[in-house]
């Protein structure tokens, strides 16, 4: 790695304080690249304050790209004069942001403690000077009067990956008590089979029951039974939510139950927000929503401890009533201030900053959630799978992408590289039922680095298409430990990830995306070498002599096409493996 900017050196100005305020930052640790400061802003007495900024400025050298959490094909360099800043709370992103370097080397990384309370960040060039403005607001949504306000910023100059940069950006904010992770358990890193892309709403009992007994023969170990048990309603609306009552499975606990027989674990889904006005709760909580000027449903205000037990309890009497495994707790971004929402806690309601209400709602949740059950899983999706929701939720799903293998990838890597040990896993993955099963293998193959979820009606594939389904899911199932916990490097941001790699103990898992050289630099015990493409070989460069090596290779239906000793020797090779094939290699 290169970077030719080492200081740590920064003329970081406070602009934007009132003259009653008094501001302060102040540089607490510095070393090895890596800065911290203490921001802290007090008032006499409790006031709203005006946007107040940190900015500084980095000279453009070196630098290929700016990563952000969420902005998946656009991690470009962008001018001062076309980007709207960046914005982050308790269930937006995360306030990071990552200016890396032709090598893929972090450049500079610049992080703020704050994951819950409204931020807007910002890495932006000015072409009159070429460099790099950065800066991180605070007060931008004027949500409740403050006296005292404290936190944390981080800057790392490390001429390390990109990635290992902000793995330490993540485990930093685990340091913080505000932001401990919640506990993982087994399930959040097996294969999930959901109802969604291929029921939607029109949810049928017995072909659900019979869609779970072939996906967990195939290594399924959980269905996400989403949007449409609640109701006969099949227009992909939210009018009818809030009561959460199972009108389409009036005996959901025989039903769940049924699932379980089965040999899945079963969760449901919630659009926990939403308050339809066709529900009974709509009149019951009238004059409690942050808005009822949104475009699906009135949102509920979890300022009103009412609407918090409210919430509470119908997660909790679900899980003890019907025995349920887990959740998939929807669109908690549609917590937000809008510009209908009254302001302060007052009128019953004991918080005034909405984002603070969330993170009571959220923590009261789970651990009313794993009171009764420890090992309950809790799925939340981008854009909400910032430090602070790992505190809620054990399973972070890459943001709807049906049919997109590449944004697939992207979004996977995006959320890994910042979420520690919280279950990463793909959004579902579906095609066409006429599909050409190598094309089908490319939603699968994109998707190695995330615990897979299948959005299929499996009764109508192919047969070529369930070999190759139960194939990629017995080795995924078999390889999961390194896929998982291993140490993951994806390469080139800008070229959205051509290859990604997990190794660990010897052992390295290597997807190729793209019709590219990928390095071999270690003399692994064991390498295996997906073949993300339609081409019919791999090339590989090895920095060394690495020895020889019994290779096999399977095509994506899992037949064994060919298997012998290579020798894996310095300089190019060109290995055959057919379009979305495997190639096993073990050290001879």
């Amino acid at each position: 790695m290169t970077n030719t900017k080492k200081t740590t050196e920064l003329d970081i100005s406070i602009h934007g304080a009132a003259s009653n305020t008094d501001v302060s930052l102040t540089k607490v640790a510095d070393e090895n690249g890596v800065s911290i400061y203490d921001f802290e802003v007090q008032t006499n007495e409790p006031q709203f304050l005006a946007p107040i900024s940190l900015k500084w400025k980095i000279p453009n050298i070196a630098v290929k790209g700016v990563w952000k959490p969420t902005t998946d094909f656009s991690k470009r360099i962008q001018a001062d004069w076309e980007l709207d800043h960046m914005e982050s709370r308790i269930s937006i992103d995360a306030p990071v942001i990552c200016l890396f370097g032709q090598d893929d080397s972090n450049v500079m990384t610049f992080s703020c403690e704050n994951a819950i309370n409204t931020l807007e960040l910002n890495a932006r060039l000015r072409e009159e000077d070429n460099h790099f403005y950065c800066h991180i607001t605070f007060f931008s949504e004027q949500e409740q009067a403050v006296s005292h306000f404290k936190t944390k910023l981080r800057i790392d100059f490390r001429a390390i990956h990109f990635s290992d940069s902000l793995r330490a950006v993540s485990k930093w904010w685990e340091t913080f008590e505000l932001l401990k992770p919640t506990g993982v358990p087994a399930i959040a890193k097996q294969p999930i089979y959901s109802t969604w892309y291929q029921f939607h709403q029109n949810l049928e009992e017995n072909l659900v029951l019979s869609e779970c007994k072939t996906a967990f023969d195939m290594g399924y170990k959980a269905i996400i039974i989403d949007d449409g048990w609640q109701t006969h309603d099949s227009n992909r609306g939210y009018d009818y939510t809030g009561d959460w009552q199972p009108d389409r499975f009036p005996d959901m606990a025989g039903f769940i139950k049924k699932i379980q027989a089965t040999g899945m674990k079963a969760a449901i889904w919630y659009s926990v927000p939403f308050c339809g006005k066709e529900s009974k709760a709509y009149q019951h909580f009238k004059g409690k929503f942050l808005t009822e000027d949104h475009r699906w449903a009135p949102v509920f205000d979890p300022r009103y401890p009412e609407v918090r037990a409210h919430l509470i309890g119908l997660y909790t009497n679900a899980l003890k009533d019907w025995s349920l495994d887990g959740f998939k707790l929807d669109f908690i971004d549609d917590f937000h201030l809008y510009a209908d929402t009254p302001l302060g806690a007052e009128d019953g309601r004991d918080y005034a900053s909405i984002n603070e209400a969330v993170d009571r709602l959220l923590t009261d949740v789970i651990t009313a959630l794993k009171a009764i059950k420890s090992d309950v899983f809790v799925e939340f999706r981008q854009k909400y799978t910032g430090p602070a929701m790992r505190k809620y939720g054990n399973m972070f799903r890459a943001f709807d992408c049906p049919g997109d293998a590449v944004m697939n990838r992207i979004r996977i890597a995006d959320i890994r590289m910042l979420c520690g040990n919280t279950a990463v896993h793909a959004d579902m993955i579906t095609w066409h039922v006429d599909e050409a099963v190598e094309v089908a293998a490319l939603q699968f193959i994109n998707i190695l680095f995330g615990v897979p979820q299948l959005s299929i009606m499996l009764k109508d594939a192919t047969d070529a298409q369930v070999e190759m389904i139960a194939f990629y899911t017995k080795y995924w199932n078999e390889n999961a430990d390194l896929l998982m916990n291993g140490y993951f490097v994806p390469s080139s941001p800008l070229a959205n990830y051509p290859t990604q790699r997990v190794s660990r103990d010897g052992q390295t898992i290597i997807g190729v995306y793209e019709e590219i050289v990928a390095t071999i630099e270690n003399s692994d015990d064991l390498v295996h070498i997906h073949n993300g493409q339609l081409a019919n070989q791999v090339v590989l460069r090895n920095t060394k002599n690495h020895g020889e090596y019994q290779c096999k290779v399977y095509d994506c239906r899992g037949n064994l096409v060919s298997n012998a000793k290579l020798q894996f020797d310095k300089g190019i090779m060109e290995i055959a493996i057919p379009p979305c094939g495997i190639l096993t290699a073990e050290k001879v």
